[in-house]
């Protein structure tokens, strides 16, 4: 009698066990159908990371180029003219001359132009003195770390076209016992193309998984669907599931997407491991979705789950997490606090990946601290996610 028992309890767990399965492939098979039949979940998931990929990639940068830069020259001589001609040849500069500084003081003032370079009439004269300021340059300091970079790109062609006027005199240029030769590792053309599209990546997997996730169950509550789905006998984790896994494949399938545009069309390196790629950006899915999937649990209103993920999503993922903005150059309160957001591990693992490579001792950590975040917000969302009519 005992074994009859303990065979026909065998056999209940696997009917049970199988009606599980079933019942979740039959959430996962509807939720994937109100995938493809809603525009706004392709818009989202295919149409909005490639805007973003070109508006990252081509739209925004952190280099200077055409500075529109003001000449003054108060008198000609052959230093002067080469001197004018380094500025004229550089691809950083935009050239605009005059004869006196009254005339470009307006421009510079309107922004119009960035600096004014001043050559003064007595400016051969005091170069071949040897004085320390032979010309004048005024920037415009309205956005303080662009006026830094100006001047800074000044000074630099400034101090090339001494190195050359001396060769040219047959002067030995000031070099001292040690040479120094920079050497930039992971980004040797310091272009910041190359930081801004791996960063902009979790922008966009923040967007795809708390955007979509954020209306799901929200939009079941609304459209009145969720009493017909509690009716049934499922459990809170087959309808987690259900929600789950499709937005996980749609996320993983737009980061393939997104990927292959980097590498392929706008030429990032991408010098770490696919697999270890796909590993942590599936980490970070799982948050993003559990964040998602906890919004649209508490707020059970679309357009308020759509405030709540652009605010608690889009925003840190932007701005705390290193993409933009430099993090040690922040007030040390705002520092400590873009540690309890999981964008900045995966900005600096995506980063770690595509310019150095797998770097273990970076990658590990991170990855570690975003399935900590990951299993919290899925396991918060559980919680919170009914199964009963109130």
């Amino acid at each position: 009698m005992s074994a009859n028992n303990t065979a026909q309890q065998r056999r209940a767990r696997v009917r049970q066990k199988g009606g599980r399965l079933l019942r979740i492939f039959s959430l996962v098979r509807k939720e994937t159908r109100q995938i493809v039949r809603d525009p706004s979940s392709i818009l989202i998931a295919f149409v909005l990371p490639m805007v973003l990929m070109f508006l990252f990639g081509y739209g925004v940068s952190l280099d200077l180029n055409n500075i529109n830069l003001g000449v003054v020259v108060e008198a000609q001589s052959p230093e002067v003219g080469n001197l004018v001609h380094s500025f004229q040849s550089s691809r950083y500069f935009k050239v605009r001359m005059a004869r006196d500084r009254r005339d470009l003081e307006p421009l510079l003032v309107g922004g119009r132009l960035s600096a004014v370079l001043v050559i003064p009439a007595d400016f051969t004269e005091r170069l071949h003195r040897g004085d320390k300021n032979p010309v004048q340059v005024l920037v415009r300091g309205t956005d303080a770390n662009t006026g830094e970079l100006v001047l800074n790109y000044i000074e630099g062609t400034w101090q090339s076209w001494l190195v050359h006027e001396g060769i040219n005199r047959g002067e030995a240029p000031n070099i001292g016992i040690v040479t120094v030769e920079p050497r930039i590792w992971f980004n040797e053309e310091v272009e910041s193309r190359a930081a801004l599209l791996p960063g902009s990546i979790a922008v966009i997997m923040t967007l795809i998984g708390t955007m979509l996730t954020s209306l799901v169950v929200a939009r079941e509550w609304e459209r009145g669907t969720m009493e017909a789905l509690l009716a049934t006998p499922l459990t809170r984790g087959d309808l987690l599931m259900g929600k789950f896994i499709p937005y996980f494949l749609l996320g993983m399938l737009a980061m393939g997407l997104v990927t292959a545009v980097s590498t392929l069309v706008m030429g990032v390196p991408l010098r770490g491991s696919l697999w270890l790629l796909a590993v942590v950006s599936a980490t970070f899915l799982c948050f993003a979705l559990g964040l998602g999937l906890l919004i649209s649990s508490v707020t059970r209103n679309q357009f308020v789950a759509t405030q709540a993920a652009l605010i608690v999503g889009f925003l840190p993922s932007f701005i705390l997490s290193g993409l933009v903005f430099e993090l040690n150059s922040m007030p040390w309160p705002i520092r400590y606090l873009t540690y309890l957001f999981p964008p900045r591990y995966f900005v600096s693992s995506l980063r770690t990946l595509f310019l150095a490579g797998d770097v273990w001792q970076v990658i590990v950590p991170n990855t570690c601290v975003m399935a900590m975040f990951a299993a919290s917000f899925l396991t918060m969302t559980a919680r919170k996610t009914k199964t009963k009519l109130e």
